[in-house]
């Protein structure tokens, strides 16, 4: 019988390696820095935080710390907000998460190399421009003399100021999103599909399977585990609808379905109140959401599959 390995002690793992654990420092560092120590700025929810007296000697809000919480959930803004985030979320999901994956599908059956290089390129490069120009350019695009406009002419249609109409600019979030990161996102697909073997699909050729079998039956099952990890990330973040591009679509005219959580914690925090303790409370309750979801949608794919985070 073969001899068991033995387990090599953690001080004596890192006398050997050394080099390596030297060159995790920074990374460590970095966390420790930037995103662990941050977390203790948590209890400015539970508290009525003035600067001049810091964070830690704030005095703490009544009703055992949950005064803001309450404040919150009983306001007029909770369900417009948790209504907005949790509906423009799920339409990415629902249209942007299928999108990357559909595209590299596409990629991987086109013959010609060359003009394969021109459509990644071409679907790459609107990840690279930046969230204001994006904006900028929807915002010109959505006049009612704008590009949008011009086009819908072409079939009759009557000029919209597509930004100033609340029902509109779910679309507009949604499809620029899309269009901005399908190709990005069809990168680590790609990466996954170049992973199969190849003899698979020689044998299904010989078995008389068509393109679209292929697909079915030996593609998707080959990148199964990449879409489920992806997908249990892309849950943890429903909740988690960025306020840049929001706020630099938002207008008068839309403020009806555009206002989200993160937005409106910007607002709170960085606007005309300067509430911090209560835009940090808002951000606490949208962080343990979050949490929870991925918690769950880990537990259901490790349910049900064998694919899971840990």
């Amino acid at each position: 019988m073969a001899e068991k390995k033995k387990k090599v002690s953690f001080a004596k793992d890192m006398q050997k390696n050394y080099p390596v654990y030297l060159m995790f420092l920074p990374v460590l560092a970095f966390y420790i820095v930037f995103h662990y120590y941050p977390m203790a700025g948590i209890v400015m929810a539970f508290k009525n935080y003035k600067a001049s007296l810091g964070i830690w000697g704030s005095p703490w809000t009544t009703m055992h710390g949950l005064k803001h919480f309450y404040k919150f959930f009983t306001g007029a803004f909770f369900i417009r907000t948790i209504t907005n985030t949790t509906l423009l979320s799920f339409l990415q999901l629902l249209f942007g998460f299928p999108a990357p994956i559909l595209l590299a599908l596409m990629l991987t059956e086109l013959r010609s190399n060359k003009f394969k290089r021109v459509m990644q390129t071409i679907t790459y490069l609107p990840h690279f421009i930046s969230t204001v120009v994006i904006c900028g350019m929807l915002i010109e695009f959505c006049l009612t003399d704008g590009f949008f406009n011009q086009i819908g002419a072409l079939f009759g249609a009557e000029a919209v100021p597509f930004l100033s109409r609340p029902q509109y600019f779910r679309t507009i979030y949604v499809g620029s999103g899309i269009w901005q990161q399908i190709g990005w996102n069809s990168i680590i697909y790609l990466a996954a599909i170049a992973s199969i073997d190849l003899q698979l699909y020689e044998a299904a050729e010989l078995d008389g399977a068509g393109r679209f079998r292929k697909i079915w039956h030996i593609t998707l099952p080959g990148i199964k585990q990449t879409i489920v990890v992806l997908f249990i990330m892309q849950v943890g973040r429903i909740m988690s609808v960025g306020h840049e591009k929001v706020l630099l679509l938002q207008t008068d005219g839309n403020l009806q379905t555009s206002e989200v959580i993160s937005s409106y914690v910007y607002k709170q925090g960085f606007g005309q109140n300067n509430d911090f303790s209560y835009s940090t409370a808002v951000n606490l309750f949208n962080s343990v959401i979050n949490f929870s979801l991925v918690i769950l949608a880990n537990y259901i794919s490790r349910k049900f599959s064998e694919t899971s985070l840990f």
